[in-house]
């Protein structure tokens, strides 16, 4: 693990924010989370998320070429993930070694390609007793999601490309949250781009 800012003291016992950016985006063709979206690059639309719900800048877990919306990020921390490849549970696991590095109690991870995220939704989950997760499509639980420290050392478990569902799914008092509709809306293709890039611009 590459931290940027390694004398950076512990933030203490709160919450962090982790946003998982190091997706190869290989559907998209790369570059995903720099693309212009509707006035801004796409990742940047879930930080403006996490600031208008009144949460503190946290960590940006990005592939060995951080994306320029992460590098530039007023606040915000750069974690490098040399496993990308290997899925989504590697950038996982290194947001739990630094989550448990700074003394967090809980942790809130989002995807940086969801730009439809309620501010208001992720505020109350932010509050929420942890663990507490989103309900996907399919029913199970996923992103986003406030994990509690207990379950930090537990994403060391993970591999491939699956996310903490498999955790979230077995445990004990799992607060599990339908999110507004239109709001797990994730980007992959051009197509998909377009489509909340017209959402965002008309929400002004």
């Amino acid at each position: 693990m590459n931290v940027s800012s390694p004398d950076k003291p512990p933030a203490g016992s709160g919450l962090l924010v982790a946003v998982l950016a190091a997706g190869l985006a290989r559907r998209f063709g790369g570059g995903k989370l720099d693309a212009p979206c509707a006035g801004k690059p796409l990742g940047a639309w879930v930080l403006d998320v996490v600031a208008r719900a009144g949460l503190a800048p946290g960590i940006i877990v990005t592939g060995t070429d951080a994306p320029r919306f992460a590098r530039e990020a007023a606040g915000w921390q750069c974690v490098t993930n040399a496993d990308a490849a290997s899925g989504l549970a590697s950038s996982l696991r290194l947001a739990g070694q630094e989550a448990l590095r700074r003394g967090s109690g809980a942790m809130l991870v989002l995807l940086a390609d969801m730009p439809l995220m309620p501010p208001t939704y992720l505020r109350d989950l932010a509050a929420a007793e942890a663990p507490a997760a989103t309900r996907q499509e399919d029913g199970r639980p996923g992103v986003p999601a406030l994990l509690p420290r207990a379950m930090f050392a537990d994403l060391a478990q993970l591999s491939g490309d699956r996310g903490a569902g498999p955790l979230l799914a077995g445990a004990r008092g799992l607060d599990l949250r339908a999110a507004p509709e239109g709001a797990l809306a994730d980007v992959d293709t051009a197509e998909q781009l377009a489509a909340v890039a017209r959402v965002l611009a008309l929400r002004g």
